[in-house]
């Protein structure tokens, strides 16, 4: 049987960034339908109850029905040590990531924490997300069968990393690629689950093995390809000396096959000119981490002139070199990087960025990311007076968008009221 969802709703009939709040569809008291894991319809609440008289309704009053968030670049090994104190990059990396990674050779450790990992997400309204996993491919049958098992759409990949890694966090060029092949093979298209070619970055891969995963990529295009780019400056510095032929960054991975419409390049802080002019001419991805490049002290996004070139950009936790799992405090953190540039994101636009905009990072916006009948019905439900705090700066609110800022500056998981995947209540 169908279910109406009624409550405030917020869909998308465009980008906010670049045509401004106007293209958000706000309704005070609106309605979803949904059957068979699909959004049916989407209207005033009266109308819809009027055409589907059957209907099973689920009233959530004041409640925000929203397309779920969409975390676009995350580490669910990382899970276990996120918060950790550090200084730069390469420190923490070394201190806390790679200690952690090479526990994920033991499958019952990487279910563990995959489970825990997905739970976590949910519970703050992440219904899909792109994760690296670390070079055992444990890790990845670890989190698609986690993902799997909750009905989810989510992004993986083994990844792969030759060299400046611990002895025991090294794989090869051979069995980097074969291990990416077969995890592709047996993962990528199964229910709602996709494979993403995961080089970690060019200071952890060989020319031989990037060579290796452009190759892959070139014979899956239709695949993914995630790495990370210009995060912090000492880590371009590093590239550098690695790479003394490269123009730049970019150029490592460009000159490897690794650049394309369907990259998706983390942080993206530090661009050269000529990598904001090849990133914007392919259609590749940027993702924006905002938690994790002030915890790391990386930089600060310059979000207004890369949307000003045309770039697609989404938005992620960057778990655990984030400090969140939530994505109302990474949309908070966003907003606050923005202001340090000068620059101010309007609600609709971080709401946006956390849902539409990763999906079409991601090149799902047509399946996920919008409340538009026929996406799939991955939904959050959101308590806009969560707290007291919030819920007395909101009762003082002239606008929807007064009413929804403080949620995104100070909402946490118990803004979180209801989760759908697929329409299931989870």
């Amino acid at each position: 049987m169908a279910e109406l969802m009624i409550g405030q709703t917020l869909a998308f009939a465009g980008n906010p960034l670049l045509e401004g709040p106007g293209v958000a569809r706000h309704s005070a008291r609106g309605g979803v339908l949904i059957d068979a894991g699909r959004i049916i319809a989407v209207g005033e609440a009266d109308d819809l109850r009027r055409t589907h008289p059957q209907a099973h309704v689920t009233d959530y009053g004041a409640g925000l029905i929203s397309a779920g968030f969409v975390d676009a670049h995350l580490h669910y090994p990382q899970t276990a040590i996120i918060a950790s104190w550090g200084k730069r990059l390469i420190d923490w990396l070394n201190s806390y990531t790679f200690p952690e990674e090479m526990r994920f050779a033991d499958p019952a450790y990487a279910s563990e924490v995959a489970a825990r990992y997905f739970d976590l997400a949910l519970a703050h309204g992440t219904t899909s997300m792109c994760s690296y996993t670390t070079i055992h491919p444990e890790s990845v049958d670890a989190f698609f069968s986690a993902a799997q098992a909750r009905g989810m759409r989510a992004w993986a990949g083994k990844t792969c990393m030759d060299r400046n890694a611990p002895e025991g966090l090294r794989d090869t060029v051979q069995s980097a690629h074969d291990d990416s092949a077969r995890l592709l093979s047996k993962w990528h298209g199964v229910d709602r689950l996709s494979y993403v070619i995961t080089p970690r970055f060019s200071p952890t891969s060989s020319p031989e093995q990037l060579s290796a995963m452009g190759s892959l990529w070139a014979q899956h295009p239709d695949c993914l390809m995630q790495t990370h780019l210009s995060e912090q400056t000492d880590e371009i510095d590093w590239v550098r000396g690695l790479f003394p032929q490269a123009r730049d960054y970019l150029d490592t991975y460009e000159a490897h096959g690794l650049l394309g419409a369907n990259g998706v390049y983390g942080h993206a802080i530090h661009l050269e000119p000529r990598e904001r002019a090849r990133l914007a001419e392919v259609g590749a991805a940027l993702v924006h981490c905002p938690t994790s490049n002030t915890f790391i002290g990386s930089g600060l996004f310059d979000m207004a002139g890369l949307v000003a070139e045309g770039q697609r950009i989404g938005l992620a936790t960057d778990t655990g070199g984030g400090s969140s799992f939530s994505m109302l405090r990474t949309m908070a953190a966003a907003y606050e990087v923005a202001q340090l540039r000068h620059g101010s994101l309007h609600p609709s636009a971080l709401w946006w960025l956390a849902t539409a905009g990763s999906a079409a990072a991601l090149r799902a916006g047509d399946r996920i990311g919008n409340l538009v009948p026929g996406m799939e019905a991955d939904l959050v439900v959101i308590d806009l007076a969560s707290t007291p705090a919030i819920a007395q700066r909101a009762a003082r609110a002239g606008t929807f968008w007064e009413a929804l800022f403080p949620t995104i500056m100070m909402g946490d998981d118990r803004a979180i009221r209801d989760v759908r995947i697929a329409g299931r209540r989870v």
